[in-house]
């Protein structure tokens, strides 16, 4: 995904109103380089423009899951040192760390007193 954002923005640069002018003297490399990243940014836009109303769509929810979700990231640490999340029969959601895997973090307990240094 973020080659396509590079390119996007690369694109919108090389289309700029002070690049969109015909200059003299351009070689047909440039002129041919030009018309292909019109021709990219034209197929480009619609699914940018979807993508940004799915954000726009979500946002809420990703807010309201927020901090459930930043505790997860700090509870597992790197996600590549699981398996694949598990249904179990029961419904329980297990997700295993792979064998060799660096222990997790240290996570203090949400209930523990902070610590004092004296």
């Amino acid at each position: 995904m973020r080659p396509m954002i590079a390119l996007a923005v690369a694109a919108s640069l090389t289309l700029s109103p002070a690049h969109a002018q015909e200059e003299e003297g351009t070689s047909l490399m440039e002129q041919g380089a030009r018309l292909f990243m019109r021709g990219l940014m034209s197929e480009m836009e619609p699914a940018l423009d979807e993508m940004g109303r799915a954000l726009q769509e979500i946002e809420p929810a990703l807010r309201e899951m927020g901090p459930a979700l930043k505790q997860l990231v700090d509870l597992m640490g790197d996600v590549r040192n699981y398996d694949a999340p598990e249904r179990m029969p029961n419904g329980d959601i297990i997700i295993r760390r792979k064998p060799g895997a660096p222990p997790p973090p240290i996570v203090p307990a949400p209930d523990a007193p902070p610590e004092i240094d004296l």
